[in-house]
């Protein structure tokens, strides 16, 4: 019998690219047999970083770009598929996560909008796809996010051991699996978006490197303590984020202008590890397993081990994981189990009423 073969596809809060992955499945056990990264285009990253605040002409633009990034998701697959030397016929489906626009959990009409036309999609790969994962699970009382701890729990953790995955992309959060087995996470707050945009401000540059030029600076602890002030973060969970609360006007709001840039750098960088580090030091944990494009910042990293200090704390990687592809994974992993008719949430991290089947199905 042939190994079902499904396709993840993420395109992240940093928006830098889409991460595509190639998985077999067969019984408990999947294996990532490829993967891809495609750049985003300079002109789709500007678009979208520009919808995180209100803007004019939106519903033109928002439907040229869902039609564009489907094009760009198809793309990613191609490359995927010619590096395995495998046809589309042989994939089962692709789980598209599609590209956060907008992320707004709280409120009488609470929402969230991904996009990227999963039917275009379907019709460019010649493969099923599942997308729309987050809407139903917040049509149930939930946050819609984050939806990756039932995936986390499924492939990255050993049963017995008290762990948590941390993700840290362009907004953190963190899955805490208990050695029972119980499931809770929630999102921390921002991981690399804030120090992404100012770096990109100040630099030009699109991240910063193992976090040389945080390095380079010293903390500004007023500062630090003023933005740890913020709401978000003594909110109690289930709770979600998002770079449209979490932005460069946020920031600005609090800075008097008179500080150095790459001090602003390193305390952002000690935002990332103090929410972090405050969210986990009270948690009984054996181990704590980073992934992410934060997993890549070794300065970032090695910060979060010393205010962690006493709990091993290595990235994915140690259990043959690269970090990169653990978010991709995930929606590999989701589309597989909606096409199984199996749940995807855990209300406990999400607060919906109930487990659900996320997504909805475009047959190729």
């Amino acid at each position: 019998m042939t190994k079902p073969y499904f396709i993840g596809l993420m395109s992240g809060t940093s928006a830098d690219g889409i991460d595509a992955v190639l998985i077999s499945t067969e019984e408990d056990e999947s294996q990532l047999i490829g993967s891809h990264h495609r750049p985003m285009p300079a002109r789709l990253r500007d678009e979208i970083l520009a919808f995180r605040q209100p803007g004019q002409d939106e519903l033109h633009r928002l439907a040229t770009l869902d039609v564009q990034l489907a094009e760009e998701y198809a793309a990613a697959v191609r490359v995927l598929l010619d590096a395995a030397e495998l046809s589309a016929a042989a994939v089962a489906a692709i789980g598209c996560h599609g590209q956060t626009l907008r992320h707004h959990p709280e409120g009488a009409t609470p929402y969230t909008l991904q996009i990227g036309d999963p039917n275009r999609l379907a019709e460019l790969a010649g493969i099923t796809v599942v997308s729309d994962f987050r809407r139903r699970d917040m049509a149930a009382g939930g946050q819609g996010a984050p939806l990756v701890p039932a995936f986390h729990k499924a492939r990255l953790v050993s049963e017995g051991i008290s762990t948590a995955i941390v993700n840290i992309g362009g907004i953190a959060n963190i899955s805490l699996i208990a050695a029972n087995g119980e499931v809770t996470g929630w999102d921390t707050g921002p991981g690399n978006t804030l120090m992404d945009s100012w770096i990109a401000q100040h630099r030009g540059a699109p991240f910063d490197q193992n976090g040389e030029w945080a390095a380079s600076g010293a903390v500004i602890a007023p500062l630090l303590s003023v933005l740890l002030d913020d709401p978000y973060f003594a909110a109690r969970p289930p709770k979600s984020t998002g770079p449209e609360y979490f932005h460069r006007n946020w920031l600005a709001s609090h800075l008097s202008g008179d500080e150095a840039p790459a001090d602003v750098q390193c305390t952002l960088a000690a935002l990332t590890v103090e929410s972090l580090a405050q969210a986990l030091e009270h948690q009984s944990l054996d181990v704590i397993r980073v992934c992410g494009g934060g997993a890549r910042n070794a300065w970032l990293i090695q910060r979060l081990n010393q205010r962690l200090e006493g709990t091993t704390l290595t990235t994915t990687e140690a259990i043959g994981v690269d970090p990169q592809w653990v978010e991709a994974w995930a929606f590999a992993w989701l589309a597989e189990q909606t096409l199984a008719g199996q749940s995807g949430n855990v209300p406990a991290v999400t607060g919906a009423a109930g487990t659900r089947v996320l997504g909805g199905i475009y047959p190729v």
